[in-house]
């Protein structure tokens, strides 16, 4: 389970946090993705001021990692880039070539470094068991010279390892899977497309040969959302029944897929909703809705099977 989106400061340094994480590794839960955001100013900005607000603070990083341990949770550190305008980090885009004058993948690039390999020393120095060196970074993928070198850099820094997470739809198009460890992508598909889906992917986990899991899954409980699981904008009425339906249907194919490792299931907030409202959130924590004793049931059962 993903816990703390986006990792605004001063969200995580709370006992409502610590409440929160506690909750979620009482439902099952063996992994979590710790993830945080940095955010640049625009699409075409060049600098990542991770060290400035909203950001997490390290502190504040470093104390979640530490309660994840203590719960008996592998962690998986998950920095992420957004824009602060509202542009998704999918768009985050350059020209192809370097142009003086123009903002370029290079200045880009020199700047995440710098995140990254942060995040990476952080994640050594307190045993995570994975990285994810990036988030449904759509335009920036096709910038594969780029990706190879700081995935180099990384394994300088970190000995764990290594994922990038891609979106949806997009796991035949990467073609630097091999300069990783695992291979992982945002499972957001509809309801009915599945197993459709899953043949698409096992033909890139066979090709390159590398573990494979959902890295982010999902689906509001809200009325219509099992069809378009990924838009959290989408209009309609809280519905348990609606994010159960999906949960069955999505466990279902998964786990007929032994290569499936897993489902990272997006995502638990670091500030819980009360039990009393939960039938009125229509966001995608489980909590306290019909999809969490699924989720129980269906977590404890793959466990026994020894995929991860």
């Amino acid at each position: 389970m993903t816990w703390g989106w986006v990792g605004t400061r001063g969200s995580w340094a709370t006992p409502a946090a610590r409440t929160s994480m506690q909750a979620m590794a009482e439902h099952s839960v063996n992994w979590t993705a710790i993830a945080y955001a940095a955010e640049q100013a625009t699409p075409f900005s060049t600098e990542i001021p991770f060290t400035e607000e909203p950001t997490v603070t390290d502190v504040e990083i470093v104390s979640a990692i530490r309660h994840a341990h203590e719960l008996g949770l592998q962690v998986c550190l998950k920095p992420v880039v957004n824009v602060a305008d509202g542009t998704w980090r999918a768009n985050i885009g350059f020209f192809d070539w370097d142009v003086p004058g123009e903002p370029s993948w290079t200045e880009w690039f020199e700047s995440y470094r710098r995140f990254i390999l942060h995040a990476a020393a952080i994640a050594e120095a307190e045993r995570c068991a994975m990285l994810c060196i990036g988030c449904e970074m759509v335009r920036a993928e096709g910038q594969e010279t780029h990706w190879r070198s700081l995935i180099a850099a990384v394994r300088g820094v970190y000995s764990g390892p290594i994922t990038y997470n891609c979106d949806k739809y997009q796991e035949d198009r990467v073609t630097w899977w091999d300069a990783v460890d695992v291979i992982s992508s945002s499972g957001y598909y509809p309801i009915d497309a599945w197993e459709t889906q899953l043949d698409r992917i096992e033909t890139v986990v066979r090709r390159f040969d590398k573990p494979f899991f959902f890295m982010e899954a999902g689906c509001p409980s809200r009325e219509g959302s099992a069809q378009l699981p990924n838009d959290w904008n989408l209009v309609g009425a809280p519905s348990g029944a609606e994010q159960l339906r999906y949960y069955e249907a999505m466990f279902g194919a998964c786990t007929r897929r032994p290569w499936v490792r897993g489902l990272m299931l997006w995502d638990w907030p670091a500030e819980l909703y009360s039990l009393e409202h939960a039938a009125d959130n229509d966001d995608y924590c489980p909590y306290g809705k019909p999809a969490a004793a699924y989720m129980v049931q269906q977590y404890s059962a793959w466990a026994s099977e020894s995929r991860a």
